[in-house]
């Protein structure tokens, strides 16, 4: 039941924004004033006019506050996986530092395996 109030919210909150919003409010006013040339009371037809566009107001004021909280949950969700993304990146250049490290230890093991390989050539050659 909550999912189709939702749903709905949504859907009417997108209307309201829409050219045939305005199309389907401009025809309404044009009735309603129409209706004083119908022999309907200024006062009633003010009376109609003002209590409707209140109750519209009062309703698109909570789809409204509610598509807000929409987005705020969203936004909130959005950030929490920013700061998990932050964290990852952080401990992959962890990872990095230290795979660095160690290639740099590997070169010098090789440099000091090449060192030792020279000397032992110096020394046959000598002998």
């Amino acid at each position: 039941m909550e999912k189709r109030f939702n749903n709905f919210s949504k859907k009417l909150t997108r209307w309201i924004g829409s050219p045939q919003s305005i199309f389907v409010h401009t025809i309404f006013f044009i009735v309603i004033f129409t209706l004083r040339l119908l022999g309907v009371s200024t006062e009633d037809v003010l009376l109609i006019l003002t209590t409707i566009v209140s109750l519209e107001a009062i309703y698109l004021s909570i789809f409204i506050q509610m598509t807000v909280n929409k987005h705020s949950e969203e936004l909130e969700e959005v950030s929490e996986d920013i700061g998990e993304i932050q964290e990852d990146v952080e401990e992959v250049s962890e990872d990095i530092g230290e795979i660095q490290e160690d290639v740099e230890e590997i070169q010098e093991d090789v440099e000091e395996i090449q060192g030792e390989e020279k000397e032992e050539e110096k020394e046959k050659n000598f002998i």
